[in-house]
């Protein structure tokens, strides 16, 4: 007897494989892929790896359809790499999972226990596998005392609930992205454009946040207003303090206290001190590590999911993809805390909390599948840059949540001069308590105030009027807007920051401050003018808790599908009898947010054209728009988001633009290679290629700078950083 265990990644099978195994268990490969044989209690066991989803949906082919057609939802459930070229690498795991499932008796479900784990495990199991069921594992750690016990406890069934919910999500999701997407672009190519928009279940109500956001903000008018400060001299030192009634709307009010208290010294009318306790920090769930993480370390939400899910991988950290904020009993407090402590930087911190009683400060949001992310205690190897920050932040607010309150105390002055009252308060951190374990992310404003009390002189030094406007609504983050995502249940823990991504290479919204672009603001405008279904949340929020009931098995993704194509049918009929005038309003959109998105500044070299981003046969260049009168041109990276900016370099005087690589911080570059900030030499010796022995190494220059090359480029890409470059 043979049991085949899937996996979801290749990673999971190794840990898996390796916990399972009586002894060491065999690594073999198929094309590549590899794979695990090992006996557990004598019983022989194959684990087996897909990487990710091995099936996705696609339109069925009929003879009869052509072209774009909408609406549409007669779909199947096809290899990926038969769907997305991307995807092509997926056909060698399918395959080898085939191979291996001939040889087995009996298959176990491994991938990660929630709703996109069971749908990969449903489809390998049915379509590879050829069977109707399973049976499932279920883990929130790839721990060996955990990954046991999920073995030997395994469900005799996959998870229904999830399975259905699964299934149900990705062909409603499909109905929705498919079928607008379609009367988008169709729109555009009827009024005589071609370019491909999309829109999405979500994605419609996630960009009108954004949008609506923007529309408040560019029709804010601000409101001048003007502020008091004093500025306090007692026995004890120097502190401000502020009129009591914070704005006056009418300068001329505040030019009277001004006239009043000018010159006049004051007293201490009130002097009031209070305590009190700051509870630590919840455990992490998804969205409030994303959203910390921003906040801490600048990490995108999507790039910390990327993070989070490898260090889950490798068996530092649960299970990330959880709603819960709460820590059970059953992970083992003190068992964590004891592994921790024998990683140098948090010995001391967990020999103190194993002191004590442990007990976290567990949140109010559950998950029936996962605790509340925490590290394992498995020391981690290898960490380096994001990965390991992250890896600390999740480690100190896990050590932070079992800690003592701190306690800060607030100091309320009350200053009297000549009838007017001037406020100043101060808040300190008397006992840190949980900010010791948080360290560097518990940043506190501490704002000390001198030892004074009521009826104590205060020196006027001089008090200031200040002329300020109001200010308009923030733009989102990319931390804030999942917290409004989830706030308003539109998506899930694991797909919202994918959505906001998907705004972004849409051309929908720019900048780390989520900014609307016109193509945005124009296409929720005409959709809300013609088609408001498309972005109704109230509708995505319906479908989403109808996707929770399926899970509970209240309901059938049957009724759920039906009524959702019954609604896509009604909203696509009216749309098509609008489609013409809805694709004239978003072309003109379309030519101006393209225009300003590539234009990059004045020409330097003719001072009368403008330097735009253009593609040729060759990738994206930055040329004048007056060639061929001006040939200036400059070359730039292939790879990495291209933004303008409105700058330009202090050292050439030639236009800056943002580059934006994956995983980095955005990088400001003057785009004049031989710019002097740039230290390129001018006198580097050419020398024999190390890698091809027939080229020779060359000065080339980029973007970036100098660097040498192979002069046999594109057949030997063999390049050298300068490590000497003159300045």
């Amino acid at each position: 007897m043979v049991e085949l265990v899937i996996t979801e990644k290749p990673k999971a099978a190794q840990m898996i494989a390796g916990a399972l195994a009586d002894e060491k268990p065999v690594k073999k490969s198929n094309a590549g892929v590899p794979y695990y044989e090992l006996k557990h209690k004598s019983r022989k066991i194959i684990v087996g790896c897909a990487v990710g989803h091995l099936y996705g949906l696609a339109e069925k082919k009929d003879k009869k359809r052509k072209g774009w057609t909408y609406p549409v939802f007669d779909i199947e459930w096809k290899p990926i790499s038969e769907i997305d070229r991307s995807a092509a690498f997926s056909i060698k795991y399918l395959n080898t999972l085939k191979e291996l499932s001939r040889h087995a008796d009996s298959f176990t479900v491994a991938t990660d226990y929630d709703v996109e784990g069971e749908t990969i495990g449903l489809n390998i199991i049915r379509f590879i596998c050829g069977q109707k069921d399973a049976r499932r594992m279920k883990f929130s750690t790839l721990t060996k005392d955990e990954l046991v016990s999920a073995y030997e406890h395994a469900s005799s069934h996959l998870d229904w609930g999830q399975a259905n919910a699964g299934l149900t999500r990705h062909e409603l999701d499909w109905f929705y992205g498919i079928n607008l997407s379609r009367a988008l672009t169709s729109a555009v190519k009827e009024a005589g454009f071609f370019k491909i928009l999309s829109a999405g279940r979500v994605q419609g109500p996630a960009l009108k946040i954004i949008v609506d956001r923007e529309k408040e903000i560019r029709a804010f008018r601000p409101e001048p207003f003007w502020m008091l400060e004093l500025k306090a001299q007692s026995h004890g030192g120097e502190f401000i303090a502020w009129h009591e009634k914070d704005k006056f709307w009418k300068k001329e009010e505040a030019e009277g206290v001004l006239d009043r208290t000018k010159g006049k010294d004051g007293a201490v009318a009130e002097a009031e001190k209070s305590e009190f306790k700051q509870a630590p920090p919840s455990p992490f769930d998804l969205t409030t590590l994303q959203t910390e993480a921003y906040r801490c370390l600048r990490i995108n939400p999507s790039r910390t999911l990327e993070i989070a899910q490898d260090l889950y991988t490798s068996g530092y950290i649960s299970y990330p993809r959880t709603s819960s904020q709460q820590l059970p009993p059953g992970i083992g407090y003190s068992g964590i805390l004891k592994n921790l402590s024998k990683q140098k930087e948090y010995s001391e911190l967990c020999s103190e909390l194993l002191k004590g009683k442990l007990q976290p400060n567990n949140g109010k949001k559950t998950d029936p599948a996962h605790p509340a992310i925490f590290p394992t205690g498995i020391p981690p190897k290898g960490l380096d840059g994001q990965k390991r920050r992250a890896y600390d932040l999740i480690v100190r607010r896990f050590l932070a949540t079992f800690a003592e309150p701190a306690t800060r105390q607030t100091v309320t002055l009350k200053i009297d001069v000549n009838g007017e009252m001037f406020v100043a308060k101060g808040t300190t951190t008397l006992e840190k308590g949980w900010h010791l374990f948080y360290g560097q992310y518990a940043k506190m404003k501490e704002e000390e105030l001198p030892k004074i009390s009521k009826g104590d002189h205060i020196r006027n030094k001089g008090i200031d009027m200040h002329d300020r406007e109001t200010q308009p609504p923030k733009r989102y983050t990319p931390a804030s807007i999942i917290r409004e995502l989830e706030k308003k249940n539109l998506g899930t823990k694991a797909t919202r920051s994918e959505i906001i991504e998907t705004l972004y290479k849409r051309g929908y919204i720019q900048g780390q401050a989520l900014e609307a672009t016109d193509l945005g603001i124009q296409t929720v405008t005409t959709l809300g003018k013609y088609c408001p279904e498309i972005i109704d949340e109230e509708l995505t929020r319906h479908f989403e808790l109808e996707m929770e009931e399926i899970q509970a098995k209240q309901k059938t993704g049957e009724v759920v599908l039906e009524k959702a194509k019954k609604v896509l049918e009604k909203t696509l009929e009216e749309f098509r009898k609008k489609q013409k005038e809805v694709g004239e309003e978003l072309i003109t959109a379309t030519r101006e947010s393209e225009e300003k998105a590539n234009t990059v500044g004045q020409c330097i070299a003719c001072s009368q054209g403008t330097l735009m981003i253009k593609r040729g046969k060759f990738g994206r260049f930055i040329a004048c728009s007056r060639y061929p009168e001006c040939s200036a041109t400059f070359k730039i990276p292939s790879t990495g988001l291209l933004k303008p900016t409105q700058d330009t370099c202090k050292e050439c005087s030639h236009p800056i633009v943002l580059m934006i690589r994956r995983g980095k911080q955005p990088q400001p570059l003057c785009i004049n290679p031989l710019c002097p900030s740039k230290n390129t030499p001018a006198d580097v010796k050419e020398k024999p290629c190390q890698k091809c022995s027939e080229g020779t190494m060359v000065l080339r220059t980029s973007i970036y700078g100098g660097f040498l090359a192979c002069n046999r480029f594109p057949k030997c890409r063999n390049i050298e950083k300068l490590k000497n470059p003159v300045k």
